[in-house]
């Protein structure tokens, strides 16, 4: 964002009204703004808050491809960020843009930062929180890896299930929860053994509305179901709560076929050689006549 005329010759007057303003947005669509002022300002249809007991600390910027970095600290108080959100995980990876404003005419500013928050600490009533510039994102490997397994995360662009087909996904009220991560269900018995295995669950409404979890096993008996999350759910999930609950997939080639009918999609090479191949050597009982390893 190049700097204006205007917010130029007022930096270069040598009599300022600056102050610093940033918004949080996370991924449920919340947002949040904050500022170092002791005024609350607004703009671009953010209401930034001044007794929010939020600050930044120095933002390293440097040139090339190094990732920018600086920190927020603050309070955690019910009007603004919670202690409770964060348990949640409602603010991991949350987008955030920090701006220098002139505070007498917040049309005049310039943005200083855009990234994500990385690593949230809190302790003694208080936060701290790592955010990482956006070339964060080049440090992620990229391209597809040779292995008999999709690659493919199911239901996305490349796997092309539709999860909201009949029989892949279902809508009912939790009707047990012990510990966070066992949920009891009566309503699921439509569904195969071991179905939802591998798949995610989406807390609909509750105190933890927005939350994925992973499921990590899914046993049907008689007309009951117990699905176990892989980790507890950070937040107070209670019988009643709506959950959404998605099949799952291990991701092999027969499961693909048998369960989802779309092998076309299927991104693994599930006859590629495995590492003891490279190793092996001609044995006298065994087919030595270069046909086919994987019949």
């Amino acid at each position: 964002m190049a700097i204006s005329p205007a917010f130029k010759a007022h930096l270069e007057s040598g009599v300022t009204t600056l102050c610093r303003c940033w918004s949080v947005t996370r991924k449920d669509g919340t947002v949040l703004g904050f500022t170092d002022h002791d005024v609350d300002l607004a703009f671009d249809g953010i209401s930034f808050a001044a007794d929010s007991g939020m600050a930044a600390r120095t933002l390293e910027q440097t040139t090339g491809l190094s990732v920018d970095n600086t920190e927020a600290l603050g309070v955690l108080s019910s009007a603004s960020v919670t202690e409770d959100d964060i348990r949640a995980g409602r603010y991991d990876g949350a987008q955030v843009v920090a701006w220098l404003v002139n505070w007498a005419d917040v049309s005049q500013r310039l943005v200083l930062f855009r990234g994500s928050i990385g690593e949230i600490q809190r302790s003694g009533g208080a936060f701290q929180a790592e955010l990482r510039g956006l070339t964060e994102a080049l440090n992620q490997p990229q391209g597809r890896v040779y292995q008999k397994s999709c690659g493919a995360i199911l239901g996305d662009a490349a796997c092309g299930v539709d999860l909201d087909a009949p029989g892949y996904s279902a809508v009912v009220a939790v009707e047990g929860i012990s510990g966070g991560k066992f949920l009891d269900f009566t309503s699921l018995g439509g569904f195969a053994d071991r179905w939802f295995e591998k798949g995610r669950l989406v807390v609909q409404d509750g105190a933890g509305a927005g939350l994925v979890a992973l499921v990590k096993n899914d046993r049907l008996t008689g007309g009951a179901r117990r699905v176990e999350l892989w980790e507890a759910l950070r937040a107070d999930v209670r019988a009643g709560d709506m959950v959404r609950i998605e099949a799952g997939c291990d991701r092999r080639l027969k499961t693909c076929q048998l369960k989802f009918n779309n092998v076309a999609n299927f991104r693994g090479f599930p006859a590629i050689p495995g590492e003891d191949w490279l190793m092996s050597v001609p044995r006298r009982d065994g087919v030595n006549d270069g046909g086919s390893l994987s019949s």
